[in-house]
């Protein structure tokens, strides 16, 4: 594709928009379109188009059980002519075929070894590595640098590695470890490019790396249809500690989804739900994407040179 830089940027849906995949392809990287639960062929239509008329290489982002009850979801992706699409949270791989005969590269998440070797059978051609760290929505099995390495030892395709990366040292890390690139969410999440509210990047870059849960509460509030398997990793908050371990009297709580719907639209994060994984404490100021990229790339490659001239010399 073209990359200068190892780093692809998690298609997340609401804050994935073409303004961002655009910004991070123009750095060097990868720019992927979020299709969230709520996507739509417009929006796809609409976001594909930004990052297209600057001529620059991007991917979309869709939702497994979402394109299972729209497929036109993966028609209008594969009309917009991306380099790469991505399918993940279910364990369904038929599409990746068509995706491949379309002469674009067929990406999925996994979570444990299991579904890697099941996904690189079915055709998909690149794989992401989503260790528990990471924000956003997924199964929280194992941790980000055991679950590379098992699904590095288990497959032949290229892996990515994404949860809890956010720096420089994460990237060098994962880049030592065998990964192809890293696939980053909450440090894009936080740039002025994104889709999320300025009061959502300043809520990001204040954060500590505890101040992460995973919890379905959100969802079930809220309605959304998200399979039980996949949890979401957000900013700890007054909502989730209220009704953590009471999902069942949350469900038929009309006056909580109102306090939150509430809450959301007047961008307060004491009740709203903000994705954020484990990195977020690594996240210091609002910045671009450009300065992302090239922060975390000139860092990287600093450590890893230090380490091989280290072992060049026989000082390490």
């Amino acid at each position: 594709m073209g990359l200068s830089a190892p780093i692809v940027n998690a298609p997340m849906g609401g804050v994935a928009g073409g303004n961002l995949a655009a910004s991070v392809s123009a750095a060097g990287g990868l720019g992927m379109i979020g299709i969230g639960s709520a996507g739509s062929v417009g929006l796809i239509q609409e976001a594909a188009e930004r990052v297209r008329h600057a001529q620059l290489p991007f991917g979309i982002g869709l939702l497994d059980w979402r394109l299972a009850r729209d497929p036109s979801l993966l028609d209008a992706a594969l009309e917009a002519a991306p380099n790469l699409i991505s399918v993940s949270f279910g364990d369904d791989w038929s599409w990746a075929g068509r995706v491949r005969d379309a002469g674009v590269i067929a990406a999925t998440q996994v979570s444990d070894v299991d579904g890697a070797k099941r996904a690189e059978s079915s055709g998909v051609q690149m794989l992401v590595a989503r260790g528990a760290e990471g924000g956003g929505h997924g199964e929280p099995k194992i941790g980000t640098l055991p679950l590379l390495d098992g699904v590095l030892e288990a497959v032949s395709v290229p892996v990515l590695a994404a949860g809890g990366i956010a720096s420089f040292r994460g990237l060098a890390a994962v880049l030592a470890a065998g990964a192809s690139g890293a696939w980053i969410g909450t440090a894009f999440a936080a740039c002025v490019e994104s889709l999320s509210p300025d009061s959502a990047r300043r809520a990001l870059v204040q954060a500590q790396a505890t101040d992460t849960v995973t919890t379905r509460i959100f969802d079930i509030a809220l309605g959304y249809d998200w399979p039980p398997a996949f949890e979401e990793r957000v900013l700890r908050n007054r909502f989730a500690d209220q009704w953590s371990d009471r999902e069942e009297a949350l469900a038929v709580d009309i006056e909580a989804r109102r306090s939150l719907e509430d809450a959301i639209g007047a961008e307060d994060y004491r009740l709203a739900h903000l994705d954020a994984g484990q990195g977020v404490g690594q996240l210091s100021d609002i910045c671009t994407a450009t300065e992302v990229v090239d922060r975390m790339c000139t860092g990287a490659a600093k450590l890893l040179a230090a380490w091989t001239e280290a072992n060049d010399d026989g000082s390490s």
